[in-house]
């Protein structure tokens, strides 16, 4: 298949990983009782990309895939929501990334999710199959540290990624760290080296904690010290920006945006969503809060649908909420269907 001509003007984001197709059960239970599944796609930087380009974004996905009929489909999936999708790879030997997961929450010991992605197209990513042209023209580069843990070829691509460069968009790096990908323990010292080489980090307070020993806010701005801006992610306690100000004698400016209250449909996906909020305020050239509360919003649309990917509420939309007073936003209570009809709660 040939997929849609390139975009006449340069993307504001470029992200970069693998996206596989992601089989949702059919009911709640064990993977080995579930009798059938809805395919998906998932993975965390097509999820960004597609929820940017909802936002009104230019957004280009860089990745690889088999020449099969999933990669097919992802492709053409991600294309459907406006995503520029001409500079994927499709590689011929190697198939597209599959896995099937249960729909409990992820923080429980009942969640099961199954990976079919070892020797997978995308783990062929390297400096020799991405071309450099194909991500440099963008206004930010947002990686994860997924693709880092998917093959020494996509950890050296990342690395060439974050190099300093002359022209270097502004680089944006979740730390995403999946344990389940690790199996040399190299994940602390690995995920370090890549986000200390970042613009842009953010990083939820638990995986701070499980790869660096700290997770106190101002703890991992310590050990993250050399980006610009620091996002520290706290779950339903919402986040902390960290913001240095060259101009500042106190150096950073911090800021700190409770989450509002949400009805959680699915877990999955959330974090994703999170960055694309964030990013899409950044590119508008918002204030730190209002792009704190921007990520907080996105990341509710995720929560309250069961997929990976959610439409986010219109433009003006979330503007108007993210412009609420403290008090206001802190009665706010978002729940399933919100995003079409104008459906959040607010609580006394």
């Amino acid at each position: 298949m040939s997929g849609p001509a390139p975009f006449t003007m340069a993307p504001d984001v470029v992200c970069l990983g693998e996206s596989m197709v992601t089989f949702l059960p059919s009911r709640p239970g064990r993977l080995a009782d579930v009798p059938s599944f809805t395919r998906a796609i998932g993975g965390a930087e097509s999820n960004v990309a597609c929820a940017l380009a909802a936002a009104g974004h230019r957004v280009r996905w860089v990745g690889r895939v088999g020449r099969d009929g999933f990669g097919d489909h992802l492709v053409e999936t991600v294309a459907a929501h406006g995503v520029d999708v001409a500079a994927v790879g499709r590689d011929p030997h190697r198939p597209t990334g599959v896995y099937f997961r249960t729909d409990e929450d992820r923080a429980t010991d009942a969640h099961e999710v199954v990976y079919y992605r070892a020797g997978s197209a995308a783990s062929a990513m390297s400096p020799a199959t991405v071309p450099y042209d194909s991500v440099a023209d963008a206004r930010i580069l947002h990686l994860t540290g997924i693709t880092a843990a998917l093959s020494a070829d996509c950890l050296a691509l990342l690395r060439d990624l974050t190099a300093p460069r002359p022209g270097r968009p502004l680089v944006s790096f979740d730390v995403n760290h999946r344990p389940g990908l690790w199996r040399d323990g190299a994940a602390p010292e690995v995920l370090l080296e890549l986000a200390r080489r970042a613009d842009v980090v953010l990083v939820g307070a638990d995986e701070a904690e499980r790869l660096w020993g700290v997770s106190d806010p101002d703890a991992i701005r310590g050990v993250l010290a050399e980006p610009g801006v620091v996002v520290v992610k706290r779950g339903g306690e919402g986040a902390v920006a960290f913001e240095r100000r060259a101009a500042s004698p106190r150096g950073d400016t911090v800021t700190r945006a409770p989450a509002p209250r949400v009805t959680v449909v699915s877990a999955v996906g959330a974090g994703d969503a999170f960055a694309a909020g964030f990013l899409s305020g950044t590119l508008r050239g918002l204030d730190t809060r209002a792009r704190l509360r921007h990520g907080h919003l996105v990341a509710a649309a995720a929560l309250t649908v069961p997929g990976d990917v959610a439409v986010p509420p219109q433009r003006a939309r979330a503007d108007r909420l993210a412009a609420l007073d403290d008090e206001a936003w802190g009665t706010l209570h978002l729940g399933p269907g919100w995003t079409g009809d104008d459906q959040e709660v607010r609580t006394p």
